[in-house]
């Protein structure tokens, strides 16, 4: 095997890990959304009623929450940058900025349908914005890459903390209650769901921000981390160690509240604008340790080969787990949110995650595209076949 084929598996597997892994914690973030029978907890999180409720509530806001939404942004900014590279190589910048457009204009397409038909969570619609918003970053350098990363992030500082501060202050309340009454029927949500299209993006970029971790995903395309992570290893500690450090230290002030500690409500979304921000470090974080797992493993085990499999497939499994969540958990379905808790919620994304690795894993061994990344292909190239 030569250096070529070497570097494509390192790159394929860093990659693929991390994409599959993100799906799963993408599943635990958003199925607590839809336990509207339980009283609200801190922020997006539901009150616990037993100890391991609890534990559970706390991995989550140190591992999960504002943590997964980074790590999709690193990865498609990422993502962005192989695709310039590849077809600029091809057919020219312009022709590379064109492909782009098109891809990203179809992502808002396919979350608008996921938002408005199915009701699914979005990120697609908002990372399609966020392309078309940053193509021009992927023809600069990564030193004005470096600049971008650090005035975006010192906005959002600036201005998210206090953002969530007037939240929690005019909701008088540290937890947001789940707005569901048990009575929806997709007919009666359709309209609802269909105002929120145009919605749903604007807030998650206003209020969350993924700018500053698409930047950094362009900033690590632009170094090759993850295609030739073992050209890497040093840089990749660093970022590791450095980014799960800064998001576990971010993360502490949240985990504190309604338990140990009890700030006032402004203060309190204070601490969870600081949660989002130091997430955009964590997201970092995990990037880099998925680039020292592809550079470290040497012999493909069963597990690997099937979150890989998910992973090359994430479009199509992003889709399959949101439907999945709104039919299992929503009113208009089995309504499983009426009575599950944090912790049998906890075992029901698990099992959806494990179930649809091993369709991942099958589709794998048998060369079966995701169907919605071979459609996205042909809709995004079919000007150049």
């Amino acid at each position: 095997m030569n250096m070529a084929q070497i570097n494509q598996k390192k790159r394929a597997l860093s990659l693929d890990l991390a994409r599959g892994s993100m799906l799963f914690l993408i599943i635990l973030s958003h199925i607590p959304l839809l336990l509207y029978t339980i009283e609200p907890g801190v922020l997006t999180k539901v009150a616990g009623s037993t100890p391991l409720d609890h534990f559970l509530n706390f991995l989550m806001e140190i591992i999960v929450d504002n943590r997964a939404r980074p790590l999709f942004a690193i990865l498609f900014g990422y993502g962005l940058v192989m695709i310039y590279r590849k077809q600029w190589e091809r057919k020219g910048a312009e022709e590379a900025k064109r492909i782009i457009k098109r891809r990203c204009w179809y992502l808002i397409l396919f979350g608008a349908i996921l938002v408005g038909v199915a009701g699914g969570q979005d990120i697609l619609m908002t990372y399609g914005i966020a392309g078309l918003l940053l193509i021009p970053c992927l023809k600069k350098d990564n030193t004005k890459i470096e600049k971008y990363v650090i005035i975006s992030t010192l906005i959002c500082l600036m201005y998210i903390p206090l953002l969530w501060g007037g939240i929690l202050l005019g909701n008088q309340s540290y937890g947001l209650a789940v707005e569901l009454t048990g009575e929806e029927t997709y007919f009666n949500s359709l309209l609802e769901q269909l105002i929120a299209i145009p919605l749903i993006p604007l807030f998650t970029h206003l209020f969350f921000s993924i700018i500053p971790s698409v930047l950094m995903g362009i900033w690590l395309g632009n170094v090759n981390l993850l295609i030739k992570p073992h050209h890497h290893m040093k840089l990749l500690k660093q970022l590791t160690i450095g980014g799960l450090s800064l998001s576990l230290v971010g993360a502490i002030p949240l985990v504190l509240i309604n338990d140990i500690w009890f700030p006032s409500f402004f203060i309190a979304g204070i601490a969870y604008g600081i949660h989002i921000i130091t997430g955009f470090a964590g997201g970092v974080g995990y990037a880099a340790l998925f680039g020292m797992l592809g550079a470290s493993i040497k012999h493909y085990g069963v597990i690997v080969k099937a979150i890989a499999a998910m992973g090359k497939r994430s479009l199509t499994f992003f889709v399959i787990h949101e439907v999945l969540i709104v039919i299992l958990l929503s009113p208009i379905a089995f309504n499983l949110g009426a009575h599950l808790t944090v912790t049998t919620s906890v075992l029901l994304g698990t099992i959806m995650w494990i179930v649809t690795l091993f369709i991942a894993y099958f589709t794998e061994q048998r060369q079966i595209e995701g169907p919605l990344e071979k459609y996205m292909r042909s809709l995004v190239y079919k000007k150049q076949e």
